[in-house]
C-alpha cells in the first residue's frame, strides 16, 4: 500500500557488480529498481584495481546522479546504496555507501538493516580512542574489522561480523574484491545474480531483470560472499543459522517481482488474499486494493470470494513519498495528494477494501473517509497480515508499542476509529501458510512473526530494556 503512507519504512538497497566494464552504471540500474526500498539519499562507490571512487548525496537516485557523477566512477567494481533512515539521522554524512581509506588500502561499506547492539558497541570503541563521523549503525563494522588485527582482511570481517546484532546486509568493496555477508537469521534478503562472467549482488531479485542478469542463488543465513577476479567463492562466519526472513518483506516491502527464497512475493500476496476472503468473507459489491502492494492481495480476495476486482483508488504517481515527510500533518496531507477514490466505481456500492497493514490507523482511517465521500454504501476493511502489535529491532522503523493502534486498542476499537462498516485481519497461521514456509522445519516456515506476536528470534541487547518498560506500561 502507501505504507499507510503511515511510518512503516524499510531501511534501505543495496546492488554491487564484478567484472563489468560499465560498473557503476550497471549499479545506478540495479539501485533504480530498488528506490522502493528507500529515497532518502543515495551513493555508488567503484574500483579501478587500484583506487576506490564514490559519489553520494541526499534525495533520490536519479537526482544524486543528474550531473555526470557517473562518468568519474571508473572500474570494474561497484557497490550502492538507497537509503531509508532507521538508525542514524536523515544527514549527508550518513548517506553509504562509507568510504574508507587507509594507509595501505581503502574500503566501501553499505548496510541494509539495524544492528540491535550499535550502541554498546560503539561505546565500547570510543572508550578505546575511536573516532566516529556519522550517527549510523553502519559505521560500527568498520571500526570492529580495523580492530581486529588478525593479519587477514577476510579473517579480521568475521571477527567483526560476529560481534554485530541484529538484522544486517552488508556489502563491502575493496580495491580487489566485493564482499556480501546475511546475519545469521537472513532478516533482510539478498541474493547473487550472473552477466556472463560478471557477478551481481542485489536486496531483491528484481534488479537482475532490470540489469538483465540471471538469478544464481540466494545468499544464505550466516554466509560470507567473496567476489575477486578468480571468481565466486562462499564461505561462513558462523555456523549458527535460524533462518528468520522478516515476513513484511512478503507483505509490504518487496516489490510484487522479486522471488525470495524462492517464493515469488506477487504470488504469496495473492495468496494471502485468497486466504483472507476464506477467513473473512462478506457481502459485497465490489474489491478494491490500496494501491501498490494491497493489489495482490486484493486480486486473490476477489478472486476466492467470487467478487469483482475494482480499481476503486487511484494513486497520482507524480508525488513524492510522503512517509518521509516529517509530521504526521504531512503524511495525512500526502494521503490527498497520492489517492483519489474513483466514484464511478465504488458509488452506491458496498466496497471491500484491502489492505496489508494497519500501522497507526490514520492513513486507514482518511481512506475509509475518500471512499465514504465518493459515495460508497459500506466500506468493509480487510487486511492481509495479522495486527502490528509489536515493534521491529531488525530494520523497520517502529521501535514503540506507543507507535502501534494494534498494541493500544482491539479490532472493534481500531474498526470504530477508521470509520469502517467491519474490519477484520488475517490469522497468523493464514499469513504463514499463505507465504508458503520457505523453510518449513524452523519456526513459522522460516519467518519472522515477532511484529504479530513478541516472539523475537534473538535475544533484543540495547532494546531490551526499554521494550520490556513498554510492555510494563502497557499493562498498566
Amino acid at each position: 500500500m502507501l505504507a499507510e503512507i503511515k511510518g512503516l519504512n524499510e531501511e534501505c538497497g543495496i546492488f554491487g557488480v564484478w567484472n563489468h566494464p560499465a560498473a557503476a552504471n550497471i549499479t545506478y540500474y540495479g539501485l533504480h529498481s530498488l528506490q522502493h526500498r528507500g529515497q532518502e539519499g543515495a551513493g555508488i562507490v567503484s574500483t579501478d584495481g587500484a583506487v576506490l571512487r564514490g559519489h553520494r548525496n541526499l534525495g533520490l537516485l536519479a537526482d544524486v546522479f543528474k550531473h555526470g557523477e557517473l562518468d568519474g566512477l571508473k572500474g570494474t567494481g561497484a557497490i550502492g546504496h538507497v537509503r531509508y533512515a532507521t538508525a542514524g539521522g536523515k544527514s549527508l554524512g550518513n548517506v553509504q555507501p562509507f568510504l574508507f581509506h587507509f594507509q595501505e588500502s581503502s574500503l566501501a561499506l553499505c548496510h541494509n538493516g539495524n544492528l540491535i547492539n550499535a550502541s554498546s558497541l560503539r561505546a565500547e570503541l570510543e572508550k578505546q580512542g575511536a573516532i566516529f563521523q556519522t550517527s549510523s549503525d553502519t559505521e560500527v563494522l568498520a571500526h570492529l574489522i580495523k580492530r581486529s588485527q588478525t593479519g587477514d582482511f577476510i579473517q579480521d570481517l568475521k571477527v567483526a561480523l560476529n560481534r554485530v546484532k541484529g538484522g544486517f546486509a552488508y556489502m563491502l568493496l575493496t580495491e580487489k574484491q566485493m564482499i556480501a555477508a546475511l546475519d545469521p537469521n537472513g532478516f533482510r534478503p539478498l541474493s547473487i545474480g550472473r552477466i556472463g562472467d560478471s557477478y551481481v549482488i542485489a536486496s531483491e531479485t528484481c534488479a537482475f531483470e532490470t540489469v538483465g542478469a540471471e538469478f544464481v542463488r540466494d545468499v544464505e543465513p550466516g554466509e560470507l560472499v567473496i567476489i575477486d577476479d578468480d571468481g565466486l567463492h562462499i564461505d561462513t562466519f558462523t555456523k549458527e543459522v535460524k533462518h528468520s526472513i522478516c515476513s513484511m518483506e512478503y507483505i509490504y516491502f518487496a516489490r510484487p517481482d522479486s522471488n525470495i527464497a524462492g517464493i515469488n512475493v506477487h504470488s504469496a500476496r495473492k495468496r494471502s488474499g485468497k486466504r483472507l476472503a476464506q477467513e473473512a468473507f462478506v457481502e459485497a459489491d465490489v474489491v478494491t486494493g490500496v494501491p501498490d502492494s494491497s493489489i495482490s492481495a486484493a486480486i486473490g480476495y476477489a478472486e476466492e470470494a467470487g467478487l469483482p476486482y475494482e480499481l476503486g483508488l487511484i494513486k497520482n504517481r507524480y508525488v513524492a513519498r510522503t512517509f518521509i515527510e516529517p509530521s504526521q500533518e504531512l503524511r495525512e496531507q500526502g494521503v490527498r495528494m497520492k489517492l483519489s477514490a474513483v466514484r464511478g466505481v465504488v458509488q452506491g456500492k458496498r466496497v471491500v477494501m484491502i489492505d496489508d497493514s494497519i500501522v497507526r490507523g490514520t492513513t486507514s482511517k482518511r481512506i475509509v473517509s475518500l471512499l465514504r465521500e465518493a459515495g460508497a454504501k459500506e466500506v468493509h476493511v480487510r487486511i492481509a497480515s495479522p495486527p502490528l502489535a509489536y515493534p521491529c529491532f531488525y530494520g523497520i522503523d517502529i521501535q514503540t508499542r506507543n507507535e502501534l493502534i494494534a498494541a493500544n486498542h482491539s479490532v472493534d476499537e481500531i474498526c470504530q476509529i477508521i470509520g469502517a462498516d467491519s474490519l477484520t485481519y488475517l490469522s497468523e497461521d493464514g499469513l504463514v501458510q499463505a507465504i508458503g514456509k520457505p523453510y518449513p522445519n524452523e519456526p513459522y516456515g522460516g519467518l519472522c512473526m515477532a511484529y504479530f506476536n513478541g516472539d523475537y528470534p534473538t535475544d533484543l541487547y540495547d532494546y531490551e530494556a526499554d521494550y520490556l518498560a513498554s510492555l510494563i506500561e502497557q499493562k498498566n
